[in-house]
């Protein structure tokens, strides 16, 4: 049975149709006595989550082990995917389709893409935003060369905040152009002076300031005097965001003032997948539309009037002479775009901002029990869902021996900066949709047996 996902609206409109005011009218043959006047006596109705989560505690009796308490984020999330998803991107019409190469015949593909730009400049809060890119990390880098492009200066500075992998991305990218990378130090404890260093640096050398919120290590920040500054110097700021659902409950990128947003779009229906595929949402103010890499799909009518939707900007290299495009990562991750699509679409805007409260209340909830664990320090005081404990002592054979207890008890910074003392014991937690209270009231159970 296909899903038919009628509303409200369009229930009274098939009543009216057939001329009755009720459902209940279609049963006026069926006498009186044999109606029942109560519910049958059967379990009330439950969301897909929570008929997800039964079902797969059944299946999981016939196993050794049941699903585990999971508080690993750091760039990569655990959240609900509806199974109509995963249902509609295996249609073959979007299962066969990659690049299209004579682009105005696939129609569909192309008004796909056009829905995801819109969905992607309205979540930050941008003016354009292109058909995708390979993933968050890939896009931070062409966002650094892109800047490049628009202000002819060749000095980049990064916040200490943004993620170890998106560095090292940024660097191989840039290691054969002449561009200067300034990585500041990480200030998990402090996290407003990472912003006030990055304002001091400031200067009229600078192509751009790149920025995550939230940051690495949890913590939410207010850009708008970050990018004030960057403004008056002439450079571009560019926000990354690894946690796209965040912007269902905080002030967009685009309000803040951002020139370019960078997004790992993984968290909408994208699971964990061991890794990949995953996919890069980037979008900018239309004055430098013509700087932005991958490709634009746009809208447009036909000799007859009829919509239609066009390639109207393709300056990666499979579209362009190499020497001429803004992109040569190539593949632009189309199925990942499309299943974001579709998980935006059922969502909405008032489904988003559940979600995303959702996630901030068990953070909150994550950050109150915590505080019971003897010797445990939160980091954070504005936080969406992901915070940085410090532990009494180092975070990753306490992460070890809660795993082997099948608690995923999160990610110990030291695995992304060995070597660091100051490091060495904090230990970044995220908290989604899928975390339930048993899952928190284990974790600190078991961090409390670990910790004495």
């Amino acid at each position: 049975m296909r899903y038919l996902p009628h509303t409200d609206a369009d229930r009274r409109e098939m009543l009216a149709k057939i001329g009755i005011k009720s459902v209940d009218d279609l049963f006026c043959d069926v006498p009186e006595k044999a109606r029942l006047k109560d519910l049958v006596d059967l379990p009330l109705h439950a969301g897909e989550l929570e008929i997800d989560r039964y079902f797969r505690g059944l299946g999981e009796e016939n196993t050794q082990a049941g699903a585990v308490p999971f508080f690993v984020g750091c760039g990569a999330y655990r959240h609900h995917v509806p199974a109509s998803v995963d249902h509609l991107i295996q249609r073959g019409e979007f299962l066969t389709s990659y690049t299209p190469y004579q682009p105005e015949i696939s129609q569909g593909t192309l008004q796909s893409l056009f829905e995801f730009q819109t969905q992607v400049a309205q979540l930050t809060g941008m003016e354009v935003a292109n058909a995708s890119m390979y993933d968050g990390s890939t896009g931070c880098a062409e966002a650094v060369l892109m800047a490049r492009r628009v202000t002819r200066r060749k000095k980049a500075l990064i916040s200490g905040g943004l993620h170890a992998h998106y560095i090292s991305v940024a660097r191989t990218e840039t290691k054969h152009t002449d561009d200067e990378l300034i990585s500041f130090a990480p200030k998990p404890a402090a996290p407003g002076d990472d912003i006030d260093a990055l304002i001091a640096a400031v200067d009229g050398d600078t192509a751009c300031v790149v920025m995550q919120n939230p940051d690495f290590f949890g913590h939410v920040h207010d850009l708008r005097p970050l990018a004030d500054a960057v403004r008056a110097a002439g450079g571009l700021l560019i926000v990354v965001v690894t946690e796209v659902i965040s912007m269902g409950a905080i002030m967009s990128p685009g309000e803040m003032g951002a020139d370019i947003v960078v997004c790992e779009g993984q968290s909408i229906g994208n699971g964990l997948n061991f890794g990949g595929p995953y996919l890069g949402l980037f979008a900018c103010k239309q004055k430098y539309i013509r700087h932005m890499p991958g490709r634009l799909c746009g809208e447009t009518v036909d000799a007859t009037g009829a919509r239609g939707y066009v390639l109207t900007l393709s300056t990666r290299e499979q579209h362009i002479r190499r020497e001429k495009a803004t992109s040569n990562i190539c593949t632009n991750s189309g199925l990942c775009a499309l299943a974001f699509t579709i998980h935006m679409s059922l969502l909405g805007e008032a489904g988003l901002r559940r979600v995303a409260a959702i996630n901030h209340k068990k953070t909150l909830e994550l950050k109150a029990r915590l505080a019971d664990v003897p010797g445990v320090k939160i980091l954070n005081e504005a936080f969406f869902n992901e915070i940085t404990a410090v532990l009494p002592k180092a975070a990753e054979p306490v992460v070890e021996a809660l795993a082997a207890k099948d608690i995923l008890a999160g990610v110990p910074a030291s695995r992304l900066y060995p070597g660091d003392p100051d490091l060495e014991n904090l230990l970044i937690l995220a908290a989604t949709e899928m975390v339930t209270s048993e899952d928190i009231a284990a974790l600190v159970e078991a961090l409390k047996g670990e910790l004495a």
